[in-house]
C-alpha cells in the first residue's frame, strides 16, 4: 500500500516516521514529531504494522483518527498514514526507507506495557533500522524544543558518529551540548577521553554549537547511572547515544545498558543512532 495521498519521490523534504500502536504513549511521540516537523517544515508519516490485513478497513479508520489528532497539534504539517503488513522489527525500518524518512520518533511504554514498544523490544526495532531514532516516554516536547542535549562520550570510535546528528539538532535549536565523560585514573584511558573531547569540541565549534564538559565519578553505580543523574540534574531535553547492542555502549567502562537509558525515570527523550561503516559524524538526517 502506498501512502494515503500522493507518491513519495526523492528526499527533498524532511520526513519523520512515527510508529503507532494506538496507545497513550504515541500521543507524546506525535507531539514531538509534529512540533519538530512544524519547526523544520517537515512531513510526518504515521505507521501501523499488522500481522495480516484482515481488518484493513478498521485499521485504516483508526489511522485516519490518529491523523486528525496529529493535525490538531499543528494543522500546517502534512501528515500521511501508512498501514503495513509484516513484522514490527524489520517493518519500521523498511517503511522509513520506503518514504525516505530521515528520523523515526517512537514512544515506549518503559519496562512494562502492551503491544510492541516496551523498552526491550524498542531496542530490537532500533537495531533493525538504518535511520536515527528519538525514543520518548510520557513527556511532550517543550516549547523551546531540544535546547539542552546531553552527550555521553566513551572510548569507542563508533560513538563519534552520533556527534554529527547532535550538531545538526543543536544548531537548529540553538542548543547547548553537555558532553559527559567518565572520570578515569588510568593515564592511557585519560588520553583517549581527552582526544574524544578535543574531537567533539572542534566539531561543535566549527558549526557554531556551544559545548561544555562534565567529568562524572562513577563509583559503584557505573557510568550509565552517572550520566542519567547528570542529565536529570541539568533538566536536559534530550540524551544522545550510539546504540551498541551486542557490543558495549560505553566501551571499556561499562556494560550494555541501552534499555536503562531509553526507559530512564526522568523520561528524558533519547536520540539513538546505530553505528555504520562511514565517516564519523555523518548520518542520513540533515537540518537545513
Amino acid at each position: 500500500m502506498k501512502p494515503s495521498s500522493g507518491e513519495v519521490t526523492g528526499k527533498t523534504t524532511a520526513r519523520i516516521l512515527v510508529p503507532t500502536d494506538f496507545t497513550k504513549v504515541v500521543d507524546y511521540a506525535m507531539d514531538h514529531a509534529m512540533k519538530l516537523a512544524g519547526t523544520m517544515d517537515a512531513e510526518v508519516y504515521l505507521l501501523h504494522m499488522v500481522p495480516d490485513l484482515d481488518e484493513e478497513e478498521v485499521m485504516q479508520r483508526r489511522l485516519e483518527a490518529e491523523r486528525v489528532r496529529a493535525q490538531a497539534i499543528n494543522a500546517r504539517v502534512r501528515v500521511e498514514v501508512l498501514l503495513r503488513k509484516g513484522k514490527i522489527y524489520a517493518g519500521i525500518g523498511e517503511a522509513a526507507e520506503e518514504v525516505g524518512a530521515g528520523l523515526i520518533i517512537m514512544g515506549t511504554h518503559g519496562m512494562r506495557g502492551m503491544q510492541f514498544i516496551t523498552g526491550s523490544r524498542a531496542l530490537r526495532v532500533i537495531t533493525n533500522s538504518k535511520v536515527p531514532f528519538i525514543v520518548v516516554q510520557e513527556r511532550g516536547m517543550r516549547a523551546a524544543g531540544y535546547r539542552s542535549i546531553v552527550v555521553p562520550l566513551d572510548l569507542q570510535r563508533e560513538t563519534k558518529q552520533h556527534i554529527g546528528l547532535v550538531a545538526g539538532m543543536a544548531h537548529f535549536f540553538k542548543a547547548q551540548v553537555h558532553v559527559v565523560v567518565p572520570g578515569v585514573v588510568d593515564e592511557f584511558l585519560r588520553h583517549q577521553v581527552a582526544d574524544n573531547i578535543s574531537y567533539a569540541r572542534k566539531y561543535f565549534e566549527a558549526r557554531g554549537v556551544g559545548m561544555d564538559v562534565t567529568e562524572v565519578k562513577t563509583g559503584g553505580k557505573g557510568f550509565v547511572q552517572a550520566v542519567l543523574e547528570q542529565a536529570r540534574a541539568m533538566d536536559a531535553d534530550l540524551i544522545a547515544v550510539m546504540n551498541m547492542v551486542g557490543t558495549n555502549i560505553f566501551g571499556a567502562l561499562g556494560v550494555p545498558y541501552e534499555e536503562d537509558i531509553i526507559t530512564n525515570a526522568a523520561m528524558i527523550p533519547v536520540m539513538m543512532l546505530n553505528p555504520v561503516n562511514n565517516t564519523a559524524g555523518t548520518t542520513g538526517w540533515t537540518f537545513q
